[in-house]
C-alpha cells in the first residue's frame, strides 16, 4: 500500500495536524506507523474525509463518530469474511 506524504495528506483531507493527531489518539485513524513519522495511506485519507463529513455535514458528535466507525469496521470485516467464503474451494 502506498503511503502519502504528511503535508499532501493534510492538504488533500483539509485537516490540521492537531486534528489528525487527535483522531490517531482516539484510534479513529490507525496509520501503519505511529507519530511522529505517520505512514498514511489513501484509505486513511478516505476515512478522514468520512469523519470530517460526519461531523461537519451531519453534526455527529464524538460518541456518534465512535459508533459509526465501529459499525463501518464491522461491515467491512463481514464483507471480507463473505468474500473469503466465496473464494474458498468447495468442501
Amino acid at each position: 500500500m502506498t503511503t502519502i506524504d504528511l503535508e499532501a495528506f493534510l492538504r488533500d483531507t483539509g485537516l490540521e495536524l492537531r486534528t489528525l493527531e487527535l483522531w490517531v489518539e482516539r484510534a479513529w485513524i490507525a496509520p501503519a506507523q505511529a507519530l511522529p513519522g505517520l505512514a498514511l495511506t489513501e484509505a486513511d485519507a478516505a476515512r478522514c474525509c468520512f469523519i470530517r463529513d460526519l461531523q461537519a455535514d451531519f453534526g455527529v458528535n464524538e460518541e456518534g463518530v465512535d459508533v459509526v466507525l465501529h459499525l463501518v469496521d464491522q461491515l467491512h470485516g463481514l464483507r471480507r469474511a463473505l468474500l473469503a467464503l466465496r473464494e474458498r474451494p468447495g468442501d
